[in-house]
């Protein structure tokens, strides 16, 4: 004996559910194809969040307190940064590459001169004037890079442009939120009734924001730490060696750039100036690399817990995977905002877990564990300057 099941479904059904499918799809498509300028605009409201205290702080210096004044005096500052890292960095990174591959078959051949144990060497592999032949493929590669590297600078430049542009439309979109900002945003939460939720959801998005400001201004004091013991020491190493003290400030610049990065960017910062220092003097990149070594060990364990405190609490396995995420994602970029995200995603599981453990909704009313006093003197003060 069989039994069938007949399943009726009613045409303005079936045509919404299509609908709701297409209107998914369209929408993932939508998504996509605006994904790059959604990144500039994401970038753009992290940058307005990062300089906020140094407008705040050059707010507060000024009798008139004028914000306006403040965001055009630090977006001054800013601006000014970039241009002298682009013109004095770039520069000095490329003069030096070109003048040691031009350089690089004479230094090999005078390293090589005394070295009879290479010809020896072979000979007992059946290669005659094996020295010789290393000399002339070391400059085969020198003059073909040489002459590709007419190609490579254009391309080079073409990519350059192409990032300045998108920087530029990003550091105008972050002066529009930095000044109009601030009374959209006092619009739209008018429009809600200032019920307790409404005030524990101001409070969350203004921890959001100063998590990233704080994030963001006690790594760039850490990267100016590091900046100005990169020229120091640079200066003192040149010096020592007979070289032009002229490499201190773009050298720290680019160690100052490059600590931004979390976890490995000191130390990249580090081997690229102790590379270009080598290409000068072989004995100056390995001081300053063993200097590099020492100077990590005191930045981990004295400069950034002073400066960043405990940070975020975040255990060093979860900041691992958000730098990997965000350098697979956004590559540099990534690497630099990754942190902050996870902070952020941190907060927001801290302030509404309890809430999707008690009853499966975002209830803010429904929180009864108990805080510490500080906590909670910190949360009112958070809810007050948020209303």
């Amino acid at each position: 004996m069989s039994t069938t099941t007949k399943i009726q479904i009613d045409t303005k059904t079936f045509i919404r559910f299509w609908l709701v499918i297409i209107g998914f799809a369209a929408a993932g498509y939508l998504l996509v194809k605006a994904s790059f300028g959604l990144m500039i605009i994401g970038a753009a409201l992290f940058f307005a969040l990062a300089i906020s205290p140094l407008i705040k702080r050059l707010a507060s210096i000024f009798p008139s307190k004028s914000r306006n004044f403040a965001i055009a005096l630090a977006y001054i500052i800013v601006v000014g940064f970039i241009i002298a890292f682009v013109a004095i960095v770039f520069p000095t990174i490329i003069n030096e590459s070109i003048r040691f591959l031009g350089n690089l078959p004479s230094i090999i051949g005078n390293a090589t001169d005394d070295v009879s144990f290479i010809n020896k060497f072979g000979n007992s592999i059946g290669v005659e004037n094996l020295q010789a032949q290393i000399m002339q493929a070391v400059s085969s590669f020198s003059n073909t890079y040489m002459k590709d590297l007419g190609g490579i600078l254009t391309n080079s430049i073409t990519s350059i442009s192409n990032g300045i542009a998108v920087l530029i439309l990003s550091l105008v979109l972050a002066f529009f939120m930095l000044t109009e900002g601030p009374s959209i945003i006092k619009q739209f939460w008018n429009n809600f009734h200032p019920t307790d939720n409404v005030k524990r959801t101001k409070a969350v998005v203004h921890k959001l924001a100063e998590t990233v400001s704080q994030y963001v201004s006690s790594a760039v004091t850490v990267g100016l730490i590091n900046a100005c013991a990169t020229a120091v020491s640079v200066f003192i190493i040149c010096l020592i060696f007979g070289i032009a003290p002229g490499f201190a400030f773009p050298f720290g610049l680019i160690t100052g750039v490059f600590s931004l990065i979390p976890m490995f960017g000191s130390f990249i910062g580090g081997a690229i100036v102790s590379l270009l220092l080598g290409f000068n003097a072989f004995g100056a990149g390995i001081a300053f690399l063993i200097y590099t070594i020492v100077y990590l060990q005191i930045e981990s364990n004295v400069i950034s817990p002073k400066i960043q405190g405990k940070g975020m609490k975040l255990p060093a396995l979860v900041i691992l995977s958000a730098v990997t995420i965000g350098v697979y994602t956004f590559g540099l970029v990534g690497a630099i905002i990754s942190i902050p995200i996870a902070g952020c995603i941190k907060i927001l599981i801290e302030e509404y877990a309890a809430d999707l453990m008690d009853d499966g909704k975002l209830n803010g009313s429904n929180i009864k564990t108990p805080e510490k006093k500080t906590e909670k003197n910190e949360d009112k003060k958070l809810i007050a300057k948020a209303e």
